[in-house]
Order: structure tokens, then C-alpha cells, then sequence
């Protein structure tokens, strides 16, 4: 119990304004507060470890909003919910008024009467996922500021087109655990790396949540990826400040053999170009399917000029002692398995396999510590509560 007292004290100790703003950008929090958040999930995971009920609500609903398909993301959100003694319900846009023209103020208000926390995938559009989420936070304000809600429900950002905070801090959490504390982190070098994939269409915000986030703990990140396959200005520029401002560094190159030079960690992942993602979205917005189908067929055309973008056991030999960890959001595109080419090989991600599931296994905590640090101005009383009645979740 001392390792959770320890937790406790660290939780108060922090200066966060969480409890006032949701969760949507992790560019928009304090260092204070994302570590506040890894601190509540480590402190929310302990407890559970140790048979204690972590429930916060004795009542209370979870909205998921999902416009894309999840697996990982959908299930830790569901899993947040239960462990807070929250119920979830989706939202299905397509059996709501929402279809018949029912505007995203009182979607957002007619939901929440007895919602706790919001929880939004919106990852297809670019320049509308994250936009959408500030239009129901806003609804959210308004409906709570009137009257209309009794409660103002946490809004958490299950990615969208710019970030996906729950998937980074998850991957930072595991950076932690891993390397034995954030100040170990320090100078450690991360390489974020485009890989080749047989899909097109993949979102940006995992790599730019990782170069967003990372270059906040003095980190070297290194981006790379081919010619045309670039991220979202505005992103890139944070990611200058952030390193500039922790003492770390964030450089890009175009190699992925540069990139794996002497990395600690490596993060081969696939994504579209930012000018296709602008393309898609215009297409899909006017529901142009032959248009959609032929940037789809150029797109894939020009992936496959680049299936040298492999994280193979020989580009692993170049990291660090040959022995860089490897992190992947999941699922992976794995080369003979789930697919004839992809991401990486068979061999590497089967040696890194359960470390990539230790690495997913701390969403449903960052997604729980995100809900609580909204709903609580204190949530180190909440839990210290929680371990002071030391209720048996299984009683035997």
C-alpha cells in the first residue's frame, strides 16, 4: 500500500487545472498535468491490483462516439467507464436524429442528462475531428451554464484528426514503467518512422501525438518518413517548441536507416500524407466515390515505391546495442502474417509482441485517470477514499 500512498501524495502535490478543461490536445495541458494523469492511472491500477474497488460513481453514463472502427480504443474506454462505476452506451449516429438533421447542440445536451463522460473517435476528416469535439464541449458549457444539465460530463478525445492523447500518454505511461520514471526518458531517442503499408488512408495523429507529446520530456525524436509523406505543419512547429522548451531535440530526416541509428525506441508506423488526407476529405465530404476510388488506387501506387520502409531484423541491428524497443499503436501490419508485405517483419514483432500489449494495456487506466481528473478537483481524495474503505472488488 505504501507504493499507492506515495502515488496519493504525488497526485495532490501537482498544480492541474484538468478538473476546468477537457482533454483534447496533450499540447494543451501542463507537464504538471499530464504527469498528474499518469500518476491517477498508476494509482487507479495499484488499487485494482491490490482487490480494491476503484468505482468513484455508484451511478452514471459513459457516451461513446465512434465514427471510425476500433478495437483497442473501444474496449479501454468501456473498461474506463466500468472501472469508474460508470455504464457505457454508444451512440449510434446512424439510428439517431442525428441523421434526420439534429444539430450537434442538442445532440450533445439530449445525451447527457445523466452522462458523467463523453468519450469521441473522430479521425476521417481532417480539419473536423477535433473541430467537432470543441463544438460538443462548447454545447456541453452552454447546456451546464443554463440549467439544462445537472452535471458537466468529461469530454475525452479517442482520437481525432490531429492527436490521439488516450494512444500517446498510453505509450508514454509504458515508456515509463519500462525505462523506471520520466527522468529516465531523458535524452533517450524515439524514432517515429513512416512504414510501409498495403492500406492507404491511415490517420496522422498517432505519429503526431507521438512528436507532440515525447519531445515534452527532454527527449531525441526523430521523425522520418518519405518525400510527400508529410505531417500537419502546425504539428511539426509544436513539436520544435516542445523539444526546445524540455532541453530535448526533434530533427527529421528521410531514412528510416538514420532514424534507427542508435534509437532506444522505434515506432514504425504507416500514415497518409497530410495533402491526401486534405484530398480525402473534400472527396468524402462531396461522397465522390469515383474520386475517392482513384485517389485510393494512386495512393496505394505510391506506397508500394517505398516497401524498402520495412522494420526488418537487420534494421533492428542498427539501433541501439541491436536491442531498441519496439512500440506499435496496433494492430500492425505484419509482413507474412497479416499481410504479404507491411510494417514489419514477423520475427521482430513476434519478440516484441507482449510488449506491445503491455504498451496497449494502459489505456483503460489514461483513459479512467483523464475522466477523473476532469470530474474531481481533488483526485487524490477520491482514491485515498477508495484505499481508506478498501472495498474487495472480487469478494471471496
Amino acid at each position: 500500500m505504501e507504493e499507492i500512498t506515495t502515488l496519493l501524495h504525488a497526485i495532490r502535490q501537482k498544480k492541474s487545472a484538468l478538473h476546468s478543461k477537457d482533454f483534447l490536445l496533450t499540447w494543451e495541458q501542463t507537464g504538471e498535468e499530464l504527469e498528474q494523469v499518469l500518476e491517477i492511472a498508476a494509482a487507479l491500477k495499484r488499487l485494482r491490483e491490490k482487490n480494491i474497488d476503484t468505482r468513484g460513481f455508484n451511478n452514471g453514463l459513459g457516451i461513446s462516439v465512434f465514427r471510425d472502427n476500433s478495437t483497442r480504443t473501444r474496449f479501454s474506454f468501456a473498461s474506463a467507464l466500468n472501472l469508474l462505476g460508470l455504464t457505457q452506451q454508444d451512440l449510434d449516429e446512424g439510428k439517431s436524429q442525428i441523421a434526420h438533421g439534429e444539430t450537434v447542440r442538442e445532440t450533445a445536451n439530449m445525451i447527457s442528462f445523466c452522462a458523467d463522460a463523453i468519450g469521441i473517435r473522430d479521425d476521417m476528416y481532417l480539419g473536423a475531428g477535433n473541430a467537432y469535439m470543441r463544438e460538443v464541449g462548447e454545447a456541453l458549457d452552454d447546456g451546464f451554464q443554463q440549467g439544462v444539465l445537472p452535471q458537466r460530463p468529461a469530454l475525452v478525445n479517442l482520437q481525432c484528426d490531429i492527436d490521439h492523447p488516450t494512444q500517446s500518454m498510453a505509450d508514454l505511461a509504458w515508456l515509463k514503467e519500462h525505462f523506471g520514471g520520466l527522468q529516465n526518458l531523458r535524452g533517450k531517442k524515439i524514432a517515429m518512422t513512416w512504414a510501409y503499408s498495403p492500406s492507404y488512408g491511415k490517420p496522422l495523429s498517432v505519429p503526431q501525438g507521438i512528436i507532440g507529446l515525447m519531445t515534452r520530456f527532454g527527449m531525441d525524436v526523430t521523425l522520418a518518413h518519405p518525400q510527400g509523406y508529410d505531417l500537419i505543419p502546425e504539428v511539426l512547429e509544436v513539436a520544435r517548441r516542445n523539444a526546445s522548451a524540455s532541453g530535448g531535440h526533434f530533427r527529421q530526416v528521410n531514412t528510416m536507416e538514420e532514424a534507427f541509428h542508435d534509437a532506444d525506441i522505434v515506432y514504425p508506423k504507416s500514415w497518409a500524407p497530410w495533402q491526401v488526407m486534405q484530398q480525402r476529405t473534400t472527396l468524402l465530404r462531396n461522397q465522390d466515390h469515383a474520386g475517392l476510388k482513384t485517389l485510393e488506387q494512386a495512393c496505394l501506387q505510391q506506397n508500394a515505391r517505398h516497401q524498402d520502409w520495412h522494420c526488418t531484423e537487420e534494421m533492428m541491428k542498427l539501433t541501439r546495442d541491436g536491442h531498441a524497443l519496439y512500440m506499435h499503436c496496433l494492430p500492425a501490419d505484419i509482413t507474412g502474417l497479416s499481410c504479404k508485405a507491411g510494417e514489419v517483419e514477423a520475427s521482430v514483432f513476434e519478440r516484441y509482441r507482449i510488449a506491445t500489449y503491455k504498451e496497449a494495456s494502459w489505456k483503460p487506466w489514461i483513459i479512467a485517470a483523464m475522466i477523473l481528473a476532469r470530474k474531481f478537483a481533488d483526485p487524490a481524495t477520491v482514491l485515498e477514499q477508495r484505499l481508506r474503505d478498501a472495498q474487495p472488488r472480487i469478494k471471496i
